[in-house]
């Protein structure tokens, strides 16, 4: 399954005038903020466009449009030279702090995208990409921290009175934050389960009787300790969805390490001395067969055919449970971020 990456910006204070010309530091302050006013609103196009689409090209539309918001913006107040009457502190922070969001958002996006591929093979694959992402999300807050303290290092030179920003759209950014981040804890539990599934139906698949008892062991264990997490996580605004849809999975995930593994084995092992039976058989000539070992074998064949039966019954079933799970939990992430990533 794909996970989404959300870059998380929560942009400097922004103001709201029009004036353009430099009379008083005012004027200048808001110069600069009605810029990051307009790549708040870009960024705010990308986060709910993860949120909301499906289409990968529209997405990654959103995400160069707002790569291209910045650089605007940056080249505007890159050209005031002379900042307000020389003093340029302010705007040199800005500057810096828009480069490394460019930066970050444009080529470390696409080093992530290349973990992305490959985070879906294993429990660390997938930790490390989301390190990663979160990685480069500090980074940029960590900019966007110094952008802050010198707009009210400046402001509190030329005895601006600064308020906090209570926009509907910095609400918006706060909220998909926080709803992208319960999710991806979220997933975390259920992945490391999921993953070692995937691991338990390739030794299946492969006949390997070790490697099914010890995936199954390992996915018991760590279904046992994602539902002792799921004690510890309250629904996100009384909304228990992804909490539910996690728990359901895990105790598919335990019951199949229980009940499903066991029998599997217990399969594979008659094949095995079925197989061994028949080619002792067929390493004999008629008159050296005893009526002893045909009559065994003769029972064993008739017992392989319900073996068979009976396992295509299980895996069947199985099989059957395991997509729900999945699509289930799927599903629930799906409708979770929809629901709680403000529209619009």
């Amino acid at each position: 399954m794909k996970f989404n990456f959300l870059a998380v910006f929560i942009f400097i204070i922004t103001f709201n005038s029009e004036a353009q010309e430099f009379k008083s530091p005012l004027d200048y302050l808001n110069y600069i903020g009605k810029e990051q006013e307009s790549i708040s609103k870009s960024m705010w196009k990308y986060t709910s466009a993860v949120a909301h689409s499906k289409s990968a090209r529209r997405i990654d539309n959103t995400r160069k449009l707002l790569v291209k918001s910045i650089q605007t913006a940056s080249k505007k107040i890159a050209a005031l030279q002379n900042g307000y009457q020389g003093d340029t502190e302010f705007r040199d922070q800005i500057i810096d702090y828009l480069a490394i969001s460019e930066k970050n958002i444009n080529e470390e996006y696409d080093k992530i995208i290349d973990m992305q591929e490959v985070a879906e093979q294993s429990y660390d694959a997938m930790e490390a990409y989301i390190m990663m992402r979160d990685l480069v999300n500090k980074k940029i807050e960590a900019e966007n921290e110094k952008a802050n303290l010198a707009q009210k290092k400046f402001c509190a030179k030329y005895n601006i009175k600064l308020t906090e920003d209570s926009s509907e759209l910095s609400k918006k950014i706060k909220i998909s934050n926080e709803v992208f981040e319960y999710h991806t804890q979220l997933y975390l539990i259920f992945f490391k389960a999921n993953v070692t599934d995937l691991y338990l139906s390739e030794a299946i698949k492969k006949s390997d009787i070790g490697a099914i008892q010890q995936n199954a062991a390992t996915l018991i264990q760590y279904a046992d300790e994602g539902l002792e997490k799921l004690k510890t996580i309250k629904p996100f605004n009384a909304d228990n969805s992804m909490v539910t849809a996690t728990k359901k999975a895990l105790e598919y995930y335990k019951k199949e390490g229980q009940q499903f593994a066991p029998k599997v084995i217990e399969f594979l092992m008659f094949n095995e001395k079925f197989e061994s039976a028949k080619k002792s058989l067929e390493s004999k000539s008629d008159k050296d067969r005893t009526k002893e070992e045909i009559d065994n074998y003769n029972g064993m064949v008739k017992q392989i055919n319900k073996e068979i039966e009976n396992y295509n019954k299980i895996n069947n079933t199985n099989y059957q449970e395991n997509n729900a799970v999945i699509n289930g939990w799927n599903s629930a992430g799906d409708t979770f971020i929809s629901t709680h990533v403000p529209v619009g």
